[in-house]
Formats: structure tokens, C-alpha cells, sequence
């Protein structure tokens, strides 16, 4: 049995914990919130025997094999770094951190306690992902010349309001870095390694620190390029979360309000993985889709049985970098090369 301690009971929480509660050899045990009723109401509900509002107790506590991390996301390193140092491995929601040195200092501090870091990237795990992730990989696109990320959303005022970390630049990034952040990561999981970005972000209408809208061209060091094109100001609801393939010898489109859906699917050669695009049609009842509980049994498979994990720390670290280089060609009004 794999014992976990969330930190974090908030809105992705719920995600977690319906994912764990899927596991017949991992349970959550603990978990903790600095606000206590939350912390409490998530012990009830979940049947979890220890809740508390000290990250410390939880961390104290020798029954916990594997810290999840729920909280806001410049607190992720920060979390993360004290469960390894108490011998605990690490699972992060996504993105790992807010800035690229926090996530680095993060990897090294699990790599000096020989503890595993994990980060979710559940949207991978999608079976319509999955099927346009395969085609890439036997080369059915030839070269691929564009993709193309949409994530035009709806995030009212009263959603940055709901709390105060929300919009910031310490502890949430902007739509690029929450919102935008796993269609980024496929962007760079379906291109390849990034060679260099250019965008452009501003805050149109939100009372927030950070971007409510924003445009970045991606170039691919293989060739190719990519536009990512994210806004929380969709009237009156979200519209779409959409990731375009175009290549030499076929055209991809992936939909629904997760990607969750492959809209369009056209190869020049026929191929028997092409009877099998409507059957990768999920139904989820939010952006969050249902990848947590794969991504759950990706970890538990690792932990156990050594099984490699999907997104590890350094996987995790590859789309914080290309969003560490959109705000940078923000900033700046430039090109920004990568490595950074």
C-alpha cells in the first residue's frame, strides 16, 4: 500500500482525491490546510483518519510515503523541498513551481534525499493525446510544420477574488502559467525541443498582477513552429482548449473541454490506429478531464514496481521553461533563445 499526505484541499484536490480513492493498493492518510474547516470537511468526506493545519505534522508523521502537492503554485517548491528532506517522495500538480530556479532547486533537493518527483501532467494521459502522440512518434505527420494551442477560457473577476494568491505573480503566474499551463507542455511534448519563443501578454480586463491574455510563436529546433494562443476573457464561458497538428502527410485536431476529443483526423497513408479515433472520446465534467487516475497509476506503478514515470521532475521542468521564456519576450520585447 502506498500511503499519501495531501497538502492543499482546495479546488484540484478533489481530483486527487477521487483519483487515489480508485487505487486498491494506495490510500490517502492525512492530509492538511491551512484553513481548518477545509482540512476537516476533506478528512470526513474521503474517510482520511488524520487531518491537520500544520504542514509539519504531516511531514512528522512516518506513515506517509508520498506527499502530494495541492497547494497554490509558488508554494509547490517550497512544499516540495521539505517533504524530501523528510524522506517523502514528491508529487506536484502542475505547473512544479512559478519560476525556473525554484523548480531546479526543487529537483536537486529530491535528488539529494534519493526521493522520486513526480508532476502531473494528466492531460497526457487523454487516449485521444495518447493516439496523436503514437502517430507522431511512427512518423505518420513527416515533418511537422505547425501546431497550433487555442485556450480560450472564462475566468470571471469573482474567480481571481475567491483568493488572494490568485492572479499573483508569487504564487500563481498568469493564464500562461495556471490555465494555459498542460497545453504548453503538449505543444512541447508533440514539437520537441524548443529553440526559441516570442510573445506577447497583457492584462485586459482583470483586476490582477498578471496576464488575462496572451500570444507566443514557438520555433522548434527540428523545424516548425508553433502558436500558443490563451485568454481567461471568453464571453460568456469557455469556448475551447484545442491543439492543431499539421504536418507533411496528415492534420490533427484535438478538442473538447480537455482535450478530450479528436475533432479532425486525416492521414495520406491509411493506418488501423484510424478506426480507433472515436472510441478515444472521453466525457469529462471539467477542464481537469480524467487523467489523474492514470496518472495516480503511473506513480504508484513507479514507486512499487519501477515502472518509468510519465512526467518526472525534468519533464516537468520542460514547459515551466517555455513559459519562464514567454514572460521573458514579454518583458523584454525580444526573442528569448532557449536553454535559458
Amino acid at each position: 500500500m502506498v500511503r499519501i499526505g495531501l497538502v492543499g484541499c482546495g479546488r484540484i484536490s478533489k481530483n486527487h482525491f477521487e483519483a487515489v480513492s480508485k487505487q486498491n493498493d494506495a490510500r490517502i492518510v492525512a492530509c492538511c490546510d491551512i484553513i481548518e474547516e477545509r482540512a476537516r470537511q476533506a478528512a470526513v468526506k474521503y474517510d482520511i483518519p488524520f487531518w491537520t493545519t500544520r504542514y509539519e505534522d504531516l511531514l512528522a508523521r512516518e506513515d506517509i510515503d508520498l506527499i502530494a502537492i495541492c497547494t497554490p503554485s509558488g508554494l509547490h517548491p517550497q512544499h516540495g523541498i521539505m517533504a524530501a528532506e523528510h524522506g517523502k517522495h514528491v508529487l506536484s500538480e502542475k505547473p512544479m513551481g512559478v519560476r525556473l530556479k525554484d523548480a531546479d532547486d526543487l529537483i536537486k533537493a529530491c535528488d539529494k534525499n534519493k526521493v522520486r518527483l513526480f508532476v502531473v501532467m494528466q492531460n497526457r494521459l487523454n487516449p485521444s493525446v495518447q493516439l496523436a502522440k503514437k502517430a507522431i512518434d511512427e512518423g505518420r505527420f513527416g515533418k511537422i510544420y505547425m501546431i497550433i494551442a487555442n485556450v480560450l477560457w472564462a475566468r470571471p473577476q469573482e474567480y481571481y477574488d475567491q483568493a488572494q494568491w490568485r492572479g499573483t505573480w508569487e504564487f500563481d503566474g498568469g493564464a500562461f502559467c495556471n490555465q494555459a499551463s498542460h497545453y504548453i507542455d503538449l505543444v512541447q511534448w508533440f514539437g520537441g525541443a524548443v529553440e526559441s519563443v516570442m510573445a506577447r501578454a497583457d492584462t485586459l480586463a482583470r483586476n490582477i498582477e498578471t496576464e488575462d491574455t496572451g500570444v507566443a510563436i514557438l520555433k522548434f529546433r527540428k523545424g516548425g513552429l508553433a502558436s500558443i494562443n490563451v485568454t481567461m476573457l471568453t464571453y460568456p464561458r469557455n469556448l475551447e482548449g484545442s491543439i492543431t497538428i499539421i504536418g507533411e502527410n496528415g492534420t490533427v485536431r484535438i478538442g473538447g473541454i480537455a482535450a478530450n476529443k479528436i475533432l479532425h483526423w486525416d492521414f495520406s497513408k491509411y493506418h488501423d490506429d484510424d478506426r480507433l479515433v472515436e472510441e478515444t472520446t472521453t466525457y469529462p465534467d471539467s477542464v481537469y478531464g480524467y487523467g489523474h487516475v492514470a496518472y495516480y497509476r503511473n506513480v504508484i506503478n513507479s514507486l512499487k514496481n519501477g515502472e518509468n514515470p510519465l512526467t518526472d521532475g525534468r519533464e516537468g521542468r520542460k514547459s515551466l521553461e517555455v513559459i519562464e521564456a514567454i514572460y521573458k519576450s514579454n518583458r523584454e520585447m525580444k526573442t528569448i533563445v532557449l536553454p535559458l
